[in-house]
């Protein structure tokens, strides 16, 4: 399935493992920063009188 790289195999993999690299950690910052302004939030509206 995949197609003959030739020469340039190492560098088309090595630019495909970064890319996947670098996805994946702006994917995991973004949930991580996700919980965190929800949990500051939380905490703010619990502080809040009714």
């Amino acid at each position: 399935m995949m197609p003959d790289l030739g020469r340039y195999a190492m560098a088309v993999l090595a630019a495909y493992g970064a890319t996947i690299v670098l996805i994946g950690g702006l994917v995991g910052l973004s949930l991580w920063r996700s919980a965190r302004i929800r949990r500051q939030l939380e905490a703010v509206e619990r502080r809040m009188p009714r």
